[in-house]
């Protein structure tokens, strides 16, 4: 595959193109590409002019700047799809200090060592029993037979949203990830703000419930949280935990699955050696990022790496460009489930680290671990291997694979 990536020196506009067929199927050669430039580009690849942060170190310091902060990925002044852009304006991943703090320590409560440790049985339960259903075919899609319902039978159980309508939770979660990305539409957006009004009729009659009839749930547990966090908070945070707490492990097992099959020996080694399961999913987290991308802003004028980022400039961070910086990693494009130390920034630096990180690590070690035992051990048998069209997330619409 040819690439066109030839820069236009002098000015600012784009070399190739982040909404191109190759990027979506491979982004790392334009990764690469892009940082021989420099680590920290200015451009327009993007509708507006931005910084390009694809260096790890470049990546690792503006993530931990307080100096570069969040925004809502709405304008604020946007009178259009007023209801997603209030939902995503109360959400905590896109909060700066001291809200932002005052939400996380409240979450945290659910996501700390000793409460993810205590899903470890009910997540090996569920995925056996996925497994356990698709026991007499010999073809299954990771992502739909799999990945998906384990991910968010997890997440309905820490939630206290019903199992049964997990099926929904995969419509929304598609719907709303669209709304956050740079390939979004109007058309996109209408639909997220169509979708965010059944999610608030769904979300508060959920919390009415909670509030007569409280269970050992984190909807219940931020009820009792009253005081400290709005109604609207209360919503937005339902539904963030909801998207976000299965997106992510969807796409992680799912790339995981991918990423082994496409390198037999290191699924023959996982085979051999089920406790590499730790360092597998390490090193596919920073192998195949399932977020590829985030978005800061500079709040005041800023030197990084001998560049000036004015107040006000727009900052892309790469993180599946950062995660590939022959600087900070040998062999970045290889592979190497026994890869150690692996500091990558999959989850993110500072203080908007991924919280659900723990509980995504555990479901997906788990797994691949039990899925693995299944794999022939050759590459995936899809004909037609599509990546969902995202700039921001690496995410597979499905992966068919043969199973023992």
């Amino acid at each position: 595959m040819t690439y066109n990536m030839t820069p236009n020196r002098g000015d600012s506009k784009p070399f190739f193109s982040l909404t191109s067929s190759a990027f979506f199927e491979n982004p790392y050669p334009f990764y690469d590409r892009l940082r021989s430039i420099n680590p920290l580009y200015k451009g327009n690849l993007l509708k507006n002019s931005g910084w390009y942060v694809t260096g790890y170190e470049e990546a690792a310091a503006i993530l931990k700047d307080t100096r570069f902060q969040n925004r809502i990925p709405l304008p604020d002044t946007s009178k259009k799809y007023k209801l997603l852009k209030n939902i995503q304006k109360d959400m905590m991943v896109f909060k700066n200090p001291p809200d932002h703090k005052r939400l996380r320590f409240l979450v945290s409560k659910a996501f700390t060592p000793k409460v993810i440790e205590s899903y470890r049985t009910y997540i090996e339960e569920a995925a056996l029993d996925l497994l356990y259903g698709v026991q007499n075919r010999k073809r299954i899609d990771v992502v739909s037979d799999f990945a998906f319902p384990l991910a968010s039978l997890v997440i309905a159980k820490i939630l206290g949203v019903p199992a049964k309508d997990r099926y929904l939770f995969r419509e929304w979660s598609i719907i709303l990830l669209q709304t956050i990305d740079f390939t979004r539409s109007e058309r996109l957006l209408q639909k997220g703000n169509d979708t965010v009004t059944i999610l608030i009729d769904y979300f508060q009659s959920l919390i009415k419930k909670r509030k007569l009839n409280p269970q050992s749930d984190l909807i219940s547990l931020l009820i009792k949280e009253e005081d400290k966090l709005s109604d609207e908070e209360l919503l937005s945070t339902s539904i963030l935990l909801l998207i976000a707490g299965h997106e992510t492990t969807v796409n992680l097992i799912s790339n995981s699955i991918f990423a082994l099959l496409n390198h037999p020996n290191q699924l023959k080694k996982l085979k051999e050696y089920p406790s590499l399961a730790g360092r597998a999913v390490e090193e596919v987290l920073r192998y195949e990022s399932p977020t590829q991308m985030i978005a800061r802003y500079a709040s005041e004028t800023t030197e990084i790496n001998e560049k000036t980022i004015e107040k006000g400039d727009q900052v892309y961070i790469l993180l599946g460009a950062a995660n590939r910086d022959s600087k900070k990693f040998l062999a970045p494009n290889k592979l190497d489930i026994t890869r150690k130390p692996n500091p990558h920034l999959a989850f993110g630096n500072g203080v908007h680290f991924c919280l659900g990180a723990p509980l995504a690590r555990m479901e997906t070690q788990i797994a691949i671990r039990i899925l693995v035992q299944r794999l022939p051990g050759h590459q995936t048998n899809t004909p037609t291997l599509q990546w969902r069209k995202l700039i921001g997330f690496r995410s597979l619409e499905e992966l068919t694979i043969t199973v023992n």
